[in-house]
């Protein structure tokens, strides 16, 4: 029997409609528990997120932790932002719906989609064409009818376009690129990440009688800038030899990054942590500082991360190790919502080799070292180190959390 087709097209609007709803409790979830609470204020964001389908722009592998408050492999070694990051670098831009907005860094297209509604128009500019042609067709197809797309290398900017209210680039050079200076307009904005490739600080940067005013907001870790930006990068990591960066704790923000909540160098993504300071009656097992970590409300992130270069075919077995003491530890919501080191490794499209854990500790006892052999997949290029409370509540303390190469 066939239906009269405006019957056709109401069933086919419920069966989009009941698709898109069926993520709309985890996205407010999302926003509610994770992106509010981690310091994103600015409602227009949160409601920017709340409505944007991030399953869209992930891989249907990776839709069950679409909502999740982490980034996500899209192929072609590429990464889409954990959603805190691409809230809080759009609150930092401070979108007008007035704004023309240079993005650098398409990758999926989801901050391209979550900037939509709030500026006027998004060109936005991704050098992998797969990506970029994706991308584009995610954006059309979910008409975002204000961007427009572009496959190029992002370290030249979009001249043609120029000049810009604001820029926001979603991966990292070694330094700022001169082009983006220049098709930033008088007074513009751009939020950028700049450092070495595991050691990142994101920018806010205002142009000023044609130079830049710096503002560091918090350190970070995005792939990096590939094209011209990648060609003349000067500082290269060792993954033969990896190795934890303060993981002592000893060394203290400065200048600039002094003034940020959270900011422990050579660590990014800091949540309700601080650097203590020994004293006569609470002495660090090594140095004169530890990592402390509180939190009253199960399922709060209280964390540390760090990347890491290691190559599996230099590296066969590293030895993971650091102290540890905790106080009225309680689990957290989830299997692994517990204090813990960790460190996960991937493959050069960062697939998940696996993740390995010292710990989880539990109840309340003082400073003991702890360590463990972990064999290294050949396939391994990198690593992410993690320390914290996890979702957990009370207090965790971390002190002297070191990676040693054993083998090849």
């Amino acid at each position: 029997m066939r239906r009269p087709l405006a019957i056709v097209i109401l069933l086919i609007g419920a069966a989009t409609a009941t698709s898109a709803d069926r993520f709309q409790a985890a996205r407010d979830r999302l926003v509610d528990q994770r992106v509010a609470t981690a310091g994103v204020t600015d409602t227009r964001v949160l409601d920017a997120i709340r409505r944007t389908p991030r399953h869209e722009f992930v891989p249907k592998s990776q839709w069950p932790r679409a909502y999740y408050d982490m980034a996500l492999p899209i192929g072609h070694s590429q990464t889409i932002s954990s959603p805190f990051i691409v809230a809080s670098m759009t609150e930092a831009l401070q979108p007008q719906s007035t704004d023309k907005v240079l993005e650098i860094g398409t990758g999926s297209g989801y901050q391209a989609a979550v900037l939509s509604p709030l500026v006027e128009h998004v060109y936005t500019i991704e050098i992998v064409r797969e990506l970029g042609e994706r991308a584009a067709e995610t954006l059309a197809r979910l008409d975002y009818g204000n961007v427009s797309t572009k496959i190029g290398d992002g370290f030249l900017g979009w001249p043609d376009a120029a000049p810009f209210d604001k820029i926001i680039v979603t991966c990292s050079p070694e330094s700022v690129p001169t082009p983006l200076i220049e098709q930033l307009r008088e007074g513009g904005v751009m939020i950028i990440p700049v450092g070495e490739r595991y050691q990142q600080t994101l920018y806010r940067l205002i142009k000023t009688d044609g130079k830049l005013i710096r503002e560091a907001l918090r350190p970070t870790l995005f792939v990096p800038m590939t094209g011209e930006a990648e060609e003349s990068r000067t500082t290269l990591p060792d993954p033969a030899n990896p190795e934890a960066v303060n993981g002592d704790f000893e060394a203290a923000p400065s200048g600039d990054e002094a003034s940020l909540l959270e900011f422990v160098p050579g660590w990014y993504y800091g949540r309700q942590v601080t650097q203590v300071e020994s004293s006569a009656g609470d002495r660090a097992p090594q140095g004169n500082r530890y990592a402390s970590f509180r939190n009253e409300t199960p399922g709060r992130n209280s964390h540390l991360l760090q990347g890491i270069a290691i190559d599996g075919r230099e590296v066969s077995q590293i030895r993971l190790s650091g102290t540890v003491r905790t106080e009225d530890i309680q689990k957290g919501p989830g299997s692994d919502a517990m204090p813990m080191i960790a460190i996960s490794l991937y493959d050069e499209l960062r697939s998940d080799l696996g993740t390995f854990y010292l710990g989880p500790f539990r109840g309340s006892r003082d400073w003991r070292q702890h360590s463990r052999l972990i064999r290294v997949p050949i396939k391994t290029r990198e690593a992410i180190l993690r320390v914290g409370l996890f979702g957990a509540t009370g207090r965790a303390d971390f002190d002297d959390v070191r990676l040693e190469k054993i083998g090849r």
